[in-house]
């Protein structure tokens, strides 16, 4: 009995185990629509609906048909990284071609009658084609959507002016040869023709490229954002209490905790590399491997180098415009690891 009330006290004295973000693949689930996968924070309940829920919508470089690349930056790579973002994350892979809202719409249904979360604190973001991609989406869906952001983008609805019912901020970068910013300044102009503009901000980010927006998802300040709105105000003002600034761009990638976030990958064919043919999933429990992730910036590929003679980590860190220690990481090695020529190591 003394062991017993023993183990007991132990047991209370012990900190909580932390719990896993759970990140959930679905391959040919919704007809008409898109693959995509849904991400849910630690402490979600499938019985409240009190998590807001994120739609990410990614650029060019990303699409295909394996979902494994869309975790290449964004919302969920910011969760591999550490980042909490206490939100249920819809992010759905186009295969090709522009996005194409009424197929977004078929996923976000899907996930409303399978996950619970405040329907009154939906939010769009999206980068390059995603930028287009929130502009098409909102001006369609502008009836169900919080808040809007759309980067280094532009966009194409048949009606910009529903674009004006929704806080919408749209940034770019004023040194984008990617998509150039006179695309977001035509989507502002075209909103203005329809005449009250208040809930719309339009920041230009000077001497900021294409790329160096991707880093705008690893800021508190985005979510935060979206966050200040809800569908059911009255009036639903636009906020001004956050911002976001070349110098907090620069900064995106520090303090970011990189061993406090466990992941938990439901999707076998993702670990795979290959996709799945039906809709069966096997779950996966990792803890994430932020050590080896690539804080790649926007559309930009992962880069390789093969290791030739006379090679060292530093030359090939000056080589690629990198630092030794950041090659170390992306390739989970350390400054003393023997190189081995024809060994491919991740520079990007």
């Amino acid at each position: 009995m003394k062991n017993r009330l023993v183990l007991i006290a132990l047991l209370i004295l012990l900190p909580a185990l932390p719990q896993a973000q759970t990140l959930t693949a679905y391959h040919n689930t919704v007809p008409g629509g898109y693959n995509f996968w849904v991400s849910t924070p630690a402490d979600y309940d499938s019985l409240k609906a009190d998590k807001p829920i994120i739609l990410f919508l990614h650029g060019a470089s990303l699409c295909g048909n394996n979902l494994e690349r869309v975790r290449r930056y964004g919302p969920l790579h910011a969760l591999a990284m550490g980042k909490q973002i206490d939100a249920v994350i819809i992010a759905p892979q186009n295969p090709s071609g522009a996005w194409k809202p009424e197929r977004i719409n078929r996923v976000v249904d899907w996930v409303y009658s399978h996950y619970s979360g405040d329907t009154n604190r939906f939010y769009v973001i999206g980068m390059s084609l995603g930028g287009y991609g929130t502009i098409d989406y909102s001006a369609a869906y502008s009836h169900r959507i919080a808040a809007a952001m759309a980067l280094c983008g532009g966009g194409n609805p048949k009606n910009f002016c529903d674009l004006n019912e929704i806080p919408l901020w749209i940034l770019h970068g004023t040194a984008d040869h990617v998509v150039g910013i006179e695309q977001s300044q035509k989507v502002v102009n075209s909103m203005a023709r329809c005449g009250d503009t208040t809930r719309l901000r339009f920041t230009k980010l000077t001497g900021v490229s294409h790329s160096g927006l991707a880093r705008a998802f690893y800021l508190p300040e985005t979510y935060d954002w979206l966050f200040q709105h809800r569908l059911d105000t009255p009036d639903r003002p636009v906020s001004h209490e956050y911002d976001i600034t070349v110098d907090l761009l620069h900064k995106a990638y520090r303090n970011i905790d990189r061993k406090s976030n466990k992941l938990e990958v439901v999707n076998s064919a993702a670990k795979q590399g290959k996709e799945s043919q039906n809709n069966d999933s096997t779950t996966v429990s990792t803890t994430n491997s932020t050590g080896n992730a690539a804080m790649t910036d926007g559309d930009g590929e992962a880069k390789y180098y093969t290791i030739r003679e006379g090679d060292t980590l530093s030359a090939i860190a000056r080589k690629h415009h990198t630092t030794v220690r950041a090659l170390c990481r992306l390739n989970g090695i350390k400054e003393s690891t023997l190189l081995r020529i024809g060994r491919r190591l991740r520079v990007r």
